[in-house]
């Protein structure tokens, strides 16, 4: 069974008597432990889906199935739930709590899901531990670097052990050294702990390192190839 499936999928936003299909019969599947790159220029429609994947905004048509359950029927809460079990969330502006030490940072996913404090802080120093940054659990996000800011948003996005993560430009505030150490750690996960990796980039260079490349152009998927590994 795949983990993610959607099957005609439309999303047509209303401004005044305007229609826009920000999303135009999107059908694919996604299996447990893919790397993938989803491009595209402004308006793509690309942005859209990974709001549609990460179950923050619905379909006007279509069905999306997550781990084969029909997110189309859920309530706020239930989708809530499903975010906080399934995703994690990865963003270019790393979305740190600037007064927040780095383990708690971390753990705040388990929080929200109700976690005791001490499982918390063990969860947070396992993930720290997988993205290189044990050392910096105790330090606060202004007092590292912006590759080590991300790192420590990855690892929040790892801490539920949730099957999949969501990328959006996930470089786009990073050099490229920094930018490449980023995506070789992606790399990793996704082949250490069979985590599904999908991100937004519009950089060749960063899509390469995934092994599917889909691409959106109004709205519609124009492409969707894998990428040979030499």
């Amino acid at each position: 069974m795949a983990l993610i499936e959607v099957k005609g999928l439309n999303k047509v936003y209303k401004s005044g008597d305007v229609e826009v299909h920000a999303l135009r019969d999107v059908s694919l599947t996604i299996d447990l432990g893919a790397f993938i790159a989803v491009m595209g220029p402004s308006g793509s429609g690309k942005s859209t889906f990974m709001n549609m994947i990460g179950c923050l905004d619905q379909p006007t048509s279509g069905s999306y199935l997550l781990d084969g359950v029909d997110v189309g029927g859920l309530d706020g809460n239930e989708l809530a739930e499903i975010r906080n079990k399934k995703l994690g969330f990865i963003f270019q502006g790393f979305n740190l709590l600037p007064r927040t030490k780095l383990v708690e940072n971390v753990g705040l996913p388990m929080l929200y899901a109700g976690v005791g404090a001490q499982k918390r802080r063990q969860m947070a120093l396992k993930a720290l531990e997988a993205v290189g940054l044990s050392d910096k659990a105790g330090s606060y996000p202004n007092q590292l670097s912006g590759g080590q800011q991300q790192r420590a948003a990855i690892a929040r996005a790892l801490v539920n052990n949730a099957p999949i993560i969501l990328a959006d430009e996930p470089t786009g505030n990073l050099d490229t050294k920094t930018s490449y150490e980023i995506m070789k750690l992606f790399v990793r996960l996704n082949k250490d702990l069979n985590v599904t990796v999908i991100l937004v980039t519009h950089e060749p260079d960063i899509a390469a390192f995934a092994r599917r490349i889909i691409k959106f152009s109004d709205g519609r998927v124009t492409d969707d190839e894998e990428v040979k590994k030499t």
